[in-house]
C-alpha cells in the first residue's frame, strides 16, 4: 500500500465493465477450437469495430443497444476474415454473455466491499448483458448498481453517461473513483468531474487529451491502496 493514497475521500468505486472487470479477449479465446490461430485477429477486429460503432452511433444520433452493436461488429469481423458461419456467430455471442473476469477482480471487490466501499458498474452494456456477466463471474453480491447507458440512451463518452453514476448513487462526482482500462473512457470521465484511475492493463500510451486521470494502475489489485483502503 502506498504511504500516501493517490486519492482520498472516495465513497464509491465505479467500474467500466468490458476490458476493465471482464476480459474481452476471453470470448474469442473460448472458441479457439473453431477459430484456430485466427482467434486473436477476430478478437481485435471485433472489439475495435464494436467501439467504432458506439462512437459513430453516438455522433449520428442513431442509438442501438450494445447487444445489437456487438452482433453487428462481430458480423463485420467475421466477414473480414472470410468466416461465414451463422452457428459460430451465435456461439461467440453466447460466449460474450459468459465473459471471464480478470483474475484479481473477485478478491479486489470482496476486500473493498468488506471495508464499506460502495461498488457499481457503469457500462455501455445492456442491463441483461451486465447481469449475465456479473452472475457468470460470481460477482452478483458485490455491486450496489449495474448502470447501463440504456438509462440515458447514448453511449460513452457522452457526459450524461458519467453523470448517471452520480445521480444513481446520490454522491457528488468528486467522491466517485472511476476505473477503466480504456484510455478514452478514463480521460472522458475525468473531464466530467470524476476522480479517475486508469487501469492500464496493456501498457498503452497516455492519451493526448485534456483532463488526464488522477493515477494509473497496472491492474485492479492496486486499487485498495490507491484510495486508502
Amino acid at each position: 500500500m502506498p504511504a500516501t493514497p493517490l486519492l482520498q475521500d472516495i465513497s464509491a468505486c465505479v467500474f467500466d465493465a468490458y476490458g476493465t472487470l471482464f476480459d474481452v479477449g476471453s470470448v474469442a479465446r473460448g472458441a479457439q477450437e473453431e477459430l484456430g490461430d485466427r482467434w486473436q485477429a477476430l478478437s481485435d477486429l471485433w472489439r475495435g469495430k464494436q467501439l467504432q460503432y458506439t462512437w459513430l452511433r453516438g455522433l449520428s444520433g442513431q442509438h442501438a443497444d450494445f447487444w445489437q452493436v456487438t452482433g453487428e461488429a462481430l458480423s463485420f469481423a467475421m466477414a473480414s476474415l472470410g468466416l461465414a458461419d451463422p452457428g459460430l456467430h451465435q456461439r461467440l455471442m453466447d460466449l460474450y454473455l459468459r465473459i471471464s473476469a480478470y483474475s484479481e477482480v473477485p478478491a479486489t471487490l470482496a476486500g473493498l466491499q468488506a471495508k464499506g466501499v460502495r461498488l457499481a458498474i457503469l457500462s455501455n452494456g445492456t442491463p441483461a448483458m451486465l447481469a449475465a456477466a456479473v452472475a457468470n463471474a460470481g460477482l452478483g453480491s458485490r455491486f450496489e448498481a449495474l448502470l447501463s447507458v440504456e438509462e440515458v440512451g447514448v453511449f460513452k463518452p457522452h457526459p450524461r453517461v458519467y453523470h448517471l453514476a452520480s445521480q444513481r448513487l446520490n454522491l457528488p462526482m468528486g467522491q466517485l473513483c472511476f476505473l477503466s482500462a480504456n484510455g478514452w473512457d478514463a480521460w472522458s470521465a475525468k473531464a466530467c468531474g470524476m476522480k479517475v484511475l486508469w487501469c492500464n492493463r496493456t501498457g498503452q500510451m497516455p492519451e493526448r487529451l485534456p483532463a488526464a486521470p488522477d493515477g494509473e494502475l497496472r491492474d485492479l489489485s492496486g486499487l485498495p491502496g490507491a484510495i486508502g483502503y
